[in-house]
């Protein structure tokens, strides 16, 4: 389960990293708290970051309930290909909104196999 604890971690990191764009942004386009909108690229900045939150709510629960019921070591590169995935959104949509699809598919997935998977490794352990 270390590999587990470690993409756990990663993945919050991220979040962290991500919130810091948004402040970075907040910064260089002026935009003071609490206002959310005002400028198009922060704007892409804070749903990026506030996309992050609602797949972590799904993501991490589901990453460990695969590690415990089906494997720790394919969940953990499960976990991994969601990271990428959001790092690649992250960037698409900041460029252009229109071009997150592959980040979107690449976190969206994970995540499907790790909760499907942690499903069905807990209905198994019940039989």
């Amino acid at each position: 389960m270390e590999w587990i604890a470690i993409v756990t971690i990663l993945a919050l990191i991220e979040f962290m990293w991500l919130g810091m764009r948004v402040g970075a942004a907040r910064g260089k386009y002026e935009i003071n708290a609490p206002a959310t909108t005002g400028h198009d690229v922060f704007e892409r900045h804070y749903r990026v970051h506030y996309n992050t939150l609602e797949q972590l709510v799904i993501f991490l629960p589901a990453l460990w309930l695969f590690g415990r019921y089906v494997s720790a070591d394919i969940g953990a590169l499960i976990g991994v290909v969601f990271l990428i995935g959001r790092v690649v959104y992250a960037f698409a949509y900041v460029a252009d909104p229109t071009k997150r699809s592959a980040g979107f598919i690449l976190s969206f997935v994970p995540s499907l196999l790790l909760l499907l998977g942690g499903l069905g490794g807990a209905v198994m352990a019940m039989l």
